[in-house]
């Protein structure tokens, strides 16, 4: 959820054929159990003030974050199971709003500076923070679906972009740029590399492959604090210098266009798309610095680590990566 306000414009592959989003009802507020530990936004829907402090994560503070990971993981895979055709985005918060009660944390962008849901579902040209509500998938849709977890006192962060039934090359080509750009991204992390390497190498993939990179939105510091410094920009800017050490934890989350990337709001103060409606997608992990590269946290404890050590060959093979999340066979064909 984090903004930059810097629009820089550019075009690229403008698709054609797909009907635009539109907005559906939004039900209320759903609550959340008295004994669930809640950040301290939850009532007063006023986040709290960042510092302008950037600080590395101690060693209890980083095993939480990899619980909560994990956790975020799994509430994702729910939510993915349940992607299909003519199921709402209403549905898929309750059972992202569930799974979080289920696994003993609170949903972190519920009330977050008055966000109205758990989850955030962002569908075609929708670039993120879309806000589930009960206009249904149609087949031929991607779909953003966007989970973070407050547990243990800390958040964990955690998307990606799902096909809904039968989708076209063009936008599955679209998804899987965009996740390999990330985990591009993702590569570059090290002890000693700055920030903008991060956003080179996500630019890098992306623009090659005729692709626009979102400016508007970044990458975020995490950690007790939903959002924090640094920021991380995932297009090259040479201005953001700050020194990954060990310990730092952020989110790696690009969000990449088909069109434009220049973005507009709806009225509703949340729901950012692309000027020019062209689709868009993301995918998002959130990592921590080790001695050696990168750790993902938002992974099950059986699954690769592919960037804490190694050359970068072998961080850039596909078959190293976690597996992508997967939606029903028998819902989506």
């Amino acid at each position: 959820m984090g903004r930059r306000k810097r629009r820089v414009p550019a075009a690229r592959m403008r698709p054609s054929g797909f009907e635009p989003v539109f907005a559906g009802r939004v039900s209320p507020r759903r609550a959340v159990p008295a004994h669930i530990e809640a950040p301290p936004y939850a009532r007063s829907g006023r986040s709290p003030t960042a510092t302008n402090a950037i600080e590395s994560s101690d060693s209890a503070t980083i095993e939480a974050m990899r619980s909560a990971g994990s956790a975020a993981r799994r509430v994702l895979a729910a939510v993915a199971a349940e992607v299909a055709p003519g199921v709402t985005g209403e549905h898929l918060d309750e059972v992202c709003h569930e799974t979080c009660i289920a696994e003993g944390g609170y949903p972190s962008p519920l009330n977050y500076n008055g966000f109205p849901k758990s989850l955030c579902t962002s569908v075609n040209e929708i670039i993120c923070h879309g806000i589930p509500d009960d206009r249904p998938l149609r087949d031929g849709d991607i779909v953003n679906c966007d989970v973070t977890i407050f547990i243990g006192g800390v958040h964990g962060d955690h998307s990606e972009t799902f096909l809904v039934g039968d989708v076209g090359t063009e936008s599955r080509r679209l998804v899987e740029v965009t996740r390999e750009a990330m985990y591009h991204g993702i590569a570059a992390v090290g002890p000693g590399a700055q920030v903008c390497d991060i956003g080179r190498a996500i630019a890098t993939h992306a623009e090659a492959a005729g692709y626009g990179v979102v400016r508007e939105f970044v990458g975020h510091g995490i950690g007790q604090i939903f959002h924090r410094l640094p920021n991380i920009p995932h297009y090259y800017d040479p201005g953001a210098r700050t020194e990954l050490v060990e310990g730092l934890t952020f989110t790696v989350e690009p969000m990449i266009t088909m069109g434009t990337p220049r973005a507009q709001l709806w009225p509703d103060g949340w729901t950012a798309m692309t000027a020019d409606r062209s689709r868009t997608a993301q995918f998002e992990h959130t990592v921590v610095v080790t001695a050696g590269g990168a750790e993902l946290l938002t992974v099950a404890d059986d699954e690769p680590q592919p960037f804490v050590a190694g050359d970068l060959a072998a961080r850039l093979e596909p078959d190293n990566w976690p597996r992508q999340l997967g939606t029903s066979a028998v819902r989506a064909g």
